[in-house]
């Protein structure tokens, strides 16, 4: 997709493009910003959804699922996210909530086969995945299930999830979306 500018936003918000450099401290880091609200606002819709959700793998592989088809259903929140999530040094710690705390849980419990000290580098590889799953359905190269599904397979069997347990977690039907937490956007409005 093209690039995204601070006038494509201003117009986006009906705004003087002046308006954002005069109220806003780096308009540079803005759109890095607004990326990152996004992804909160999507995190808690998330966890919301998996509340039942007691395994942790399967915490983590609907996770991604998830993410992947809203990227589906809503193009242009699934475009701005894979633009501009990954190089923004502000979301460094995009995935280090929810997902973070599911993964340790999975490595304390047994569950995930890999050592404390890697968990940082699975939270990478796993919000790498994500938005590389999200990237293809986007562009329609894979629907949002194959994209989902096989990403969110191969993440469980790296953390050492048997092949057929994997393919039995990521083929589960999976829950819509909670709705948006009140209060949400406007957080985002006032922050922006």
């Amino acid at each position: 997709g093209a690039a995204i500018t601070v006038s494509d936003l201003a117009d986006a918000a009906g705004i003087a493009r002046g308006t954002i450099y005069n109220n806003v401290s780096d308009p540079k880091k803005l759109l890095g910003e607004v990326a990152s609200a996004l992804s909160q606002e999507m995190l808690l819709r998330t966890e919301a959804t998996m509340r039942a959700v007691v395994d942790p793998a399967e915490r983590v592989a609907t996770g991604l699922r998830l993410f992947v088809r809203r990227a589906h259903e809503d193009q242009d929140w699934g475009r701005f996210l894979t633009q501009f999530t990954l190089s923004h040094a502000t979301l460094r710690g995009i995935m280090h909530e929810p997902p973070a705390r599911d993964i340790a849980h999975a490595v304390e419990v047994g569950r995930f086969k890999f050592v404390p000290a890697q968990i940082p580098a699975f939270v990478a590889m796993l919000a790498g995945t994500t938005l590389a799953a999200m990237n293809s359905v986007i562009r329609g190269e894979q629907t949002w299930r194959d994209a989902g599904s096989n990403s969110a397979e191969l993440i469980l069997r790296a953390a050492g999830v048997s092949a057929a347990e994997a393919r039995g977690i990521v083929t589960r039907e999976l829950p819509p979306l909670a709705p948006e937490q009140d209060g949400t956007q406007r957080k985002m409005r006032r922050k922006a």
